[in-house]
């Protein structure tokens, strides 16, 4: 009978249609008020619609009925609201209310312990295998009580974690002559791991029968017994095992133990005899292996490992020369492109490692063989594909000498960039797309970004800055068109657009990149916050609200890959997908994200009463930050993804470094901007002391982590702070002249200058701060209004000083805003045509676009002032809207 009356409320949901299943619920409630299914399936739909407190109190009132948990429609339907609430402990609750009257069901303990395992409530999950272990004779669960109880060491109960690993490892002892696969054997590992135990995991490495043929079978295992036998120091057996393992198969990690163990060995004292002797061991077996068809790329990067680590430990008489290892390695494999990254590496530990007398020679040593090189390379590069990636390998070396030499000289940073822009943009190869013309144009980019920061870094160069960037940006255009596949172009276009001020352009190319899923995690700092920063508030609201899409979505998918874990007995994954989890579920970008998204929507218009509803309903609660919070937040921002042709440490070589347009937001930015809407909030609750006490807290802030936050930032907080005094100064019914004025004063100082388009740096200023300021006293004056109708409807005679005063201010601002925009309209590419082709740093990139490359600077000069205008027409149009 209850399942045909729910029948109409299932069909709606499977349809995807909510708001028709809310009516049918509600339809079925008028006539039943007591239907517990119903009231169930309500609360479901009540939580996935973002009615939260409605769904809790609906799911409660079901909890207080103990009867209604025997019914599955009540089970299915109430477990779901409170997975989709994320309540996992109300989810727990379900199930056992639920077996109280199902006492001993197997399902529904599965279900607890599969709620606890989703959830990291490893004592409840604990607590549920053991009564499953003890019900059913099924091994399965003594495992789960024994990952339990592993995970509980590991992760939760540092006190208790030393029993707990005995436990585990007694449970686990039963089992061993019945371990029936490596998943299993992973976990007693594991066990044996985090006690410390790594003489006892050698033991049972080294164990014969299946178990032994188990390990011959997974690779990975294989290499773990070598790292044990290092760990252990038991440098000959790990030797022994390393030989056997690289005679069968081609394993990079396995190199590196064996090289380890090998100079770990002769490092603790060994006769000077017996050291040559095992090197010399070493080095043969690392000969043959490079001789074998197939394997020469590892052996031989094996060698120049070999003689690094053994410079590095001080052991030179008997080691090779690694400078000369790598140029025979470069020789080998210069055709290919993963040989720049491999040698990389190693030139760089070998330099750190060398004394200041002898790294002069080292390097020079380098530069001598690039010059005898570059020559007869560039000259052979139109022949094929493998001569054009020679070249690029070797432009790559020479970039990274330069950079370790510490030459700063921007005229040697353009040595030789007319023949790279030829070969990368205008030969007969680049118009057939070849991959090594597009690495070569990235090249050129780097190089002229480099020499740019190097020509114009200081403070009163910046105008001539941004035209040799300009420049840059007209190579990476044209490279893009002739390689849209190129995805490292696109991020360093991205990078320079942005540092121009160029939202939009910036946005585009960001769109091709096919950014998803857990990139938006590690690669979203690329784009996200930049539109709030640049006017397009629309825009980047559009892309927080994707990037969080992403966050929600995850968080469910990784709930079901846990559980498939144990269902599946995939524990070796189990540690891996916990990490993935903490690492997205406490992501800094995801609070960035958020907290941009929270500025965006407080940048959205409304009436009077809709802007006070707004912030009077926010919840505020669930942005409260403590230090401790904080602390957990896992950076997963990928910084290195810009294919740096230098260690990431040489700040002054550091490209992902020099074009960031605004600082990397930290901890304490993200407190910042927590409190921002928790300060809206009280002020429109009219919570004086909680607003003192954010207020106080945001300066404080602002102050000591000044360096997370842009320019354009501070202005904003700055005047949070000074708008939370006003509405203080307005509540006690005294003077707010000198905070009104204060405001602005910041305000109109930010926006254009009624002369701007009179000023010889216009362009510059455009490209630069203008923009940026405007946006930020934008987004000031819009809380300002929000504060207006606080006062308005508070009843505070203060609203009738700021209202007319922020009339005047918004009608100087529509003017002059409506003039900037007329001037970019009519001046902006004819400036650029002017002013950022006449620079001389980068005087041979000037005429290289401006004979070969005419449509591409047309391009780059329409997408800078097309750019440009959307900010400006979006932040006029954000003004004219702007009314109270």
């Amino acid at each position: 009978m209850e399942s045909r009356q729910l029948r109409p409320i299932y069909s709606a949901l499977e349809q995807s249609n909510p708001k028709h299943a809310l009516r049918e619920c509600d339809k079925l409630l008028r006539k039943h008020p007591n239907l517990h299914g119903a009231r169930a399936l309500k609360a479901f739909i009540l939580a996935r619609a973002g009615e939260i407190q409605e769904a809790l109190a609906l799911g409660q009132s079901l909890l207080d009925t103990p009867a209604a948990m025997g019914n599955m429609h009540v089970y299915r339907s109430l477990s779901m609201t409170y997975r989709a609430l994320a309540r996992p402990q109300e989810e727990i609750q379900v199930y056992k209310a639920a077996l109280e009257l199902n006492p001993n069901n197997e399902t529904m303990l599965c279900d607890v312990f599969m709620a606890a395992a989703r959830n990291r409530l490893f004592k409840e999950q604990h607590q549920a295998a053991v009564q499953l272990n003890k019900l059913y004779d099924d091994q399965k669960y003594l495992w789960w009580m024994t990952v339990s109880l592993y995970l509980q060491a590991k992760y939760l109960d540092q006190e208790a974690a030393k029993v707990q690993l005995m436990l585990a490892e007694r449970l686990i002892e039963k089992l061993v002559d019945r371990l029936k696969s490596t998943e299993e054997l992973r976990v007693y590992l594991d066990v044996l791991d985090e006690q410390g135990k790594y003489e006892q995991m050698v033991k049972v490495m080294g164990a014969q029968g299946q178990l032994a043929k188990m390990i011959a079978n997974d690779p990975d295992l294989v290499t773990l017994r070598i790292s044990l036998l290092v760990k252990t120091e038991d440098w000959e057996k790990a030797m022994e095992a390393a030989v056997a393992t690289l005679d069968e198969r081609d394993n990079w990690a396995d190199y590196k133990l064996y090289i380890e163990a090998l100079v770990a060995s002769i490092s603790r004292g060994t006769d000077k005899s017996d050291q040559e002797k095992a090197v010399f061991s070493v080095q043969a077996n690392l000969q043959k292996w490079a001789a074998t068809t197939g394997r020469a790329r590892g052996a031989r990067l094996a060698q120049v490992a070999l003689s690094t680590q053994l410079f590095a430990a001080g052991i030179t008489d008997i080691a090779e020369s690694p400078e000369k290892l790598v140029w025979s390695y470069i020789e080998a494999f210069k055709h290919k492109a993963i040989c720049y990254p491999d040698v990389m590496q190693f030139i760089v530990a070998h330099i750190g490692n060398t004394k200041d007398s002898q790294r002069e020679a080292t390097l020079n040593y380098y530069q001598q063989q690039l010059e005898q090189q570059l020559s007869e390379t560039r000259s052979s590069a139109s022949q094929d594909e493998n001569h054009a990636q020679a070249w690029v390998t070797l432009e790559k070396l020479r970039y990274l000498v330069q950079a370790l030499k510490g030459d700063t000289d921007p005229g040697s940073w353009l040595a030789g960039i007319d023949a790279l822009l030829a070969f990368g943009l205008t030969s007969a190869k680049a118009r057939k797309k070849q991959a090594a013309c597009s690495d070569m144009a990235l090249v050129a980019s780097q190089r002229i970004i480099q020499a740019a920061f190097f020509a114009y870094g200081e403070a009163e160069s910046r105008e001539q800055l941004h035209s040799a960037l300009f420049k840059s940006l007209c190579v990476m255009e044209a490279g893009i068109r002739l390689n849209e596949g190129n995805f490292l172009l696109k991020l360093y276009a991205i990078r320079i657009y942005l540092y121009l001020s160029c939202y939009e352009r910036a946005r585009a190319i960001y769109e091709t990149l096919n950014i998803k899923n857990i990139q938006l995690d590690t690669l979203g700092h690329l784009i996200v916050g930049h539109g709030i920063s640049l006017g397009c508030f629309a825009a980047d609201l559009e892309l927080c609200y994707k990037s969080i899409s992403f966050y929600d979505k995850f968080r469910s998918r990784m709930l079901n890959d846990i559980q498939s874990v144990y269902e599946e007995e995939t524990y070796s994954n189990i540690q891996d997908f916990l990490e993935f989890q903490s690492n997205l579920v406490q992501s800094m970008q995801h609070d960035c994200t958020h907290r941009y998204a929270l500025r965006g929507e407080g940048l959205e218009f409304g009436s009077s009463k809709e802007t006070l509803a707004k912030w009077k309903e926010a919840d505020v609660s669930s942005i409260e930050h403590t230090e401790e919070s904080l602390d957990t937040l896992h950076d997963n921002r990928d910084t290195l993804v810009m294919g740096l042709l230098t260690p990431h440490n040489m700040k002054q070589w550091n490209l992902e470094v020099l074009t960031r347009s605004m600082p990397m937001p930290g901890r304490g930015w993200i407190q910042a901007f927590s409190l921002v809407p928790q300060i809206m909030h009280h002020l429109v609750c009219a919570d004086a002391d909680a607003l003192r006490t954010k207020a106080a807290k945001l300066a404080t802030l602002i102050d000591r982590d000044a360096l997370e936050f842009s320019e354009a930032d501070l202005l904003f907080a700055h005047g949070i702070v000074e708008l939370t005094s006003l509405y203080i100064k307005a509540t006690d019914k005294n003077d707010i002249a000198d905070h009104l004025d204060k405001l602005l004063d910041s305000i109109n100082a930010n926006l254009p200058e009624d002369d701007f388009d009179s000023q010889p740096n216009a362009l510059f200023m455009l490209s630069s701060d203008a923009i940026r300021n405007l946006s930020a006293a934008t987004e000031l004056f819009t809380y300002m209004v929000s504060l207006r109708h606080a006062l308005a409807a508070q009843r505070l005679p203060a609203a009738n000083i700021v209202g007319p005063a922020l009339s005047q201010t918004r009608k100087r601002a529509l003017k002059l805003v409506n003039q900037l925009r007329s001037w970019i309209d009519k001046n902006g590419r004819l400036l650029i045509e002017e002013q950022w082709l006449n620079e001389d740093a980068c005087a041979a990139v000037s005429r290289f676009v401006v004979e070969s490359q005419k449509d591409t600077f047309a391009m780059v000069s329409k997408a800078c002032t097309t750019s440009w205008l959307r900010s400006v027409r979006n932040i006029l149009m954000h003004w004219e809207q702007c009314t109270f």
